[in-house]
C-alpha cells in the first residue's frame, strides 16, 4: 500500500450527484478502490492498520484534484467533491497544503467541495473551524457528510461554516411507507431549505425514494438508483448519454 500511495496507484471511481428533477448531473463524489477493498470504508481500514491513513487521504485528494482538472467538454463544469478525515483537519497547516494542491492542479476552488463528518469537531474544535473559514474564503465548499447519524448534528447548521449537507443512507432505507423516517428527512430537507443550505442525499436505490426526495425539494441525490461510483471512463459516457437525453 505505501508503495501505491507513492506512485499514485490507488484507483479513484466518481459517483455522480443528479437532480432529482431534470437529471442533470452536477458533480461527483471521488471515491477510492484498491486491490480487493471494494469500499472506502474498507480500504481506509485496511490504511488505518498499516498506519498510512492520512498519506492515503492526501494521496486521493491530490490524485482527485488533478483528474477533474483536466476535463474537457460535458465533465468540464462538474463539481468535485473529496472526503477528509478528521485526522486531515486536526493537522496545523493543512488548509494551506489543500489550497496549494488546488492552484498546483489548475482547478476553481469554487468547483471543490470537501465533505466533513462529525468526529471530526471532536478535538480542537476552534482549530477546526478556523481552517474550514480559510478554505470556505478561498471558494471551496464545505459539506457535513453522514449528516443525521451524530448527536450534535442539528447545532453545527447554524455555528459551522458550512454550504450543505448530505442526509446518509441509513436515513432513507425505509421513507417510503411512512415510517418515522419519512417524517424526519422530509423536515430535513425543509429546514436546510430555510437555512439557505443546499441538501444532498446518498444511497438513493429505487425510483420510489427518488420521487418522495423530488417532492420534498431536495437539490441532489447520489446511488445506485442514479448511478454507481464510475471510472472516469465511465463517467465521461454517463455524462453525454445524459446531455444526449435532456437535448
Amino acid at each position: 500500500m505505501r508503495a501505491a500511495i507513492r506512485s499514485g496507484d490507488v484507483d479513484l471511481r466518481f459517483q455522480p450527484q443528479i437532480e432529482p428533477c431534470t437529471g442533470r448531473i452536477a458533480g461527483v463524489e471521488a471515491l477510492a478502490r484498491w486491490r480487493g477493498s471494494p469500499t472506502p470504508e474498507q480500504l481506509f481500514d485496511r490504511a488505518r492498520g498499516a498506519g498510512l491513513e492520512e498519506q492515503l487521504s492526501r494521496a486521493i485528494q491530490r490524485k482527485a484534484l488533478r483528474i477533474a482538472a483536466g476535463w474537457v467538454g460535458p465533465l468540464a463544469d462538474l463539481s468535485l467533491s473529496i472526503n477528509l478525515l478528521p485526522a486531515d483537519l486536526e493537522r496545523s497547516g493543512f488548509d494551506r497544503w489543500l489550497l496549494d494542491e488546488i492552484a498546483s492542479a489548475g482547478i476553481d476552488p469554487r468547483r471543490i467541495t470537501v465533505e466533513i463528518v462529525e468526529r471530526s469537531l471532536r478535538r480542537d474544535r476552534p482549530a477546526v473551524v478556523e481552517r474550514l473559514v480559510r478554505l470556505r474564503e478561498a471558494g471551496v465548499r464545505i459539506a457535513i457528510d453522514d449528516f443525521g447519524t451524530g448527536y450534535s448534528s442539528l447545532a453545527y447548521l447554524t455555528t459551522l461554516p458550512i454550504d450543505l449537507i448530505k442526509i446518509d443512507r441509513a436515513m432513507i432505507a425505509d421513507i417510503v411507507g411512512g415510517s418515522r423516517d419519512r417524517i424526519l428527512v422530509k423536515a430535513m430537507i425543509r429546514l436546510a431549505r430555510e437555512l439557505g443550505l443546499a441538501m444532498v442525499v446518498e444511497g438513493v436505490e429505487d425510483g420510489a425514494q427518488l420521487a418522495l426526495l423530488s417532492q420534498w425539494g431536495c437539490d441532489l441525490y447520489q446511488g445506485f438508483y442514479g448511478a454507481p461510483p464510475l471510472t472516469e471512463d465511465q463517467l465521461g459516457q454517463f455524462v453525454e448519454a445524459a446531455a444526449l437525453r435532456a437535448a
